[in-house]
């Protein structure tokens, strides 16, 4: 027996076929209150897109640790043998809503892990580094990504403007602009915490710590002439792949691996541990595993667990707290910031960011769209003589320490012994990239340089190059006025 269509509150409704109307040929009635709420509802079925990582797509997954790393971290969900349910999501950084996958463009890589000390959440990309290594630059940053607002369109000119002005962006535009600049799939690309975080022990010693998502699957990217073909072909090519792979039961999976330093060894190391735009080597640092990582279940609404997601730096459970990292830190109140703004107050409460294997005894009540609250004997305040939650800080999670100069500057990170903006960029490109890697390098620079990049900012790029790599600037160099002259001509 078909069942018979309803209201939002469940009372029948007369028909899916004709509004109420004064006649045949008569003006439709406002009471008609299923056709005012039908229009109210698609009227406003679209929340705010994200500013930042606006298209993307997600799955469920789990976390099974098989390593040990318990003399770092008491977290309960890294102990020998746990197992963790998740939900990820993988984005692009600056395109729309309906922009295509295959954009030259870093990749988010967003981790929630349901653990039963609350969510943690890992908010991180498919490079290990970022642009910029201060939040105050971010909102210039990504406007400069973005679109003019005269002509709404995207300007090369602008990005590359920004980028030559701020001289630490050099390592992040260096791999943006080599292979893994395009991913092929998402299951085919790295997710790395970026940050540098805090582990605590059992005993309360502290390390700095960085995560490593290594994919099962092998690294493989697309060319940007792959990438401009199926742009044109597929807008969707990364999310249908995602989709398909795991409704195949083909489960994309990746080996969690995390680097750990003794609080004792910061001060003292070549780079400054907590600049987000320097990686640590791995020589000094090796990788130790974790687990492996498995996206196993797609949502089964995508709005409702994917696009109403959300994922914030502040979420940490006991034995995982934060560092000196700025970037970090900023990110700290600017993604809870933005979930509020974006999709309401109580944004916790939404199916996909519900605390699931842990209990919520929250003072929070009331704003729009609120649906859990205490039992009315609960009282709405703290402390209390009526058996009201209260704070234990032997079980909250310890955010981190960390000694510090009290005095309030407006300054940048101490300098260590190796520092420089393009430092790690040019050991990039001579050391860890091949020949075909640079030559692709070369070409994606000149490629995307040509698209509208022009005096004073043209020379400001060659000089960056030559900055990162006196040959690979010579070579963009030649490779641009050559096309100029070309277009020219």
């Amino acid at each position: 027996m078909t069942k018979p269509t309803t209201t939002n509150t469940g009372i029948p409704v007369e028909s899916d076929d004709e509004s109420l109307t004064a006649g045949r040929q008569g003006p439709i009635l406002l009471h008609d209150h299923y056709l005012i709420e039908k229009l109210a509802q698609f009227n406003r079925e679209r929340v705010p897109e994200r500013i930042v990582h606006a298209k993307g797509s997600g799955a469920y997954g789990e976390l099974v640790v098989t390593g040990d790393v318990s003399k770092y971290t008491k977290a309960k969900l890294f102990q020998p043998g746990a197992r963790t349910e998740s939900l990820a999501r993988f984005s692009t950084v600056a395109g729309e809503q309906g922009s295509p996958d295959t954009w030259r463009d870093p990749r988010g890589f967003a981790v929630k892990f349901y653990t039963e000390d609350g969510n943690y959440d890992l908010v991180g990309n498919n490079t290990p580094i970022f642009f910029i290594k201060d939040p105050i630059k971010f909102p210039d940053f990504i406007r400069s990504q973005k679109r003019l607002p005269g002509n709404g369109l995207r300007d090369h000119n602008m990005q590359w403007d920004f980028w030559t002005l701020r001289p630490e962006t050099a390592h992040q535009v260096t791999w943006l602009m080599g292979d893994r600049g395009i991913p092929k799939t998402y299951r085919h690309m790295n997710g790395y915490g970026s940050h540098t975080y805090q582990w605590i022990n059992a005993t309360g010693e502290r390390f700095w710590v960085k995560y490593h998502f290594k994919t099962d699957q092998g690294i493989e990217f697309l060319t940007q002439a792959e990438a401009d073909r199926i742009a044109g072909e597929d807008a969707d090519y990364h999310r249908k792949d995602l989709w398909e792979a795991i409704e195949r039961g083909d489960f994309p999976s990746w080996t969690v691996y995390v680097q750990v330093m003794p609080v004792a060894e910061a001060e003292g190391y070549r780079f400054n541990p907590f600049d987000l735009t320097k990686v640590w080597s791995h020589k000094d640092y090796p990788l130790i595993e974790v687990g492996k990582w498995t996206l196993n279940r797609n949502p089964r609404n995508y709005f409702v667990d994917i696009e109403q997601a959300a994922f914030e730096p502040s979420n940490v459970v006991p034995g995982i707290g934060f560092s000196p990292d700025k970037m970090l830190l900023g990110r700290v109140f600017a993604y809870a910031d933005a979930h509020r703004y974006r999709i309401g107050t109580n944004y916790a409460q939404l199916p996909p960011n519900q605390a699931r294997a842990a209990e919520v005894n929250s003072y929070s009540k009331e704003g729009a769209m609120r649906y859990h609250y205490n039992d009315p004997n609960v009282p709405v305040y703290a402390p209390n003589s009526f058996g009201g939650p209260h704070a234990d800080p032997e079980k909250a999670a310890d955010t981190g320490i960390w000694d510090f100069d009290p005095t309030i500057v407006r300054a940048g990170y101490v300098q260590h012994a190796e520092d420089g903006d393009f430092t790690q960029a040019g050991t990039l490109v001579r050391e860890v990239l091949d020949d075909a890697q640079r030559e692709r390098l070369v070409d994606n620079i000149v490629g995307h340089v040509l698209g509208g990049v022009r005096e004073p900012v043209l020379s400001r790029v060659f000089q960056y190059w030559k900055n990162v790599d006196a040959d690979l600037g010579k070579r963009v160099e030649e490779g641009v006025r050559a096309g100029l002259d070309s277009s020219q001509g």
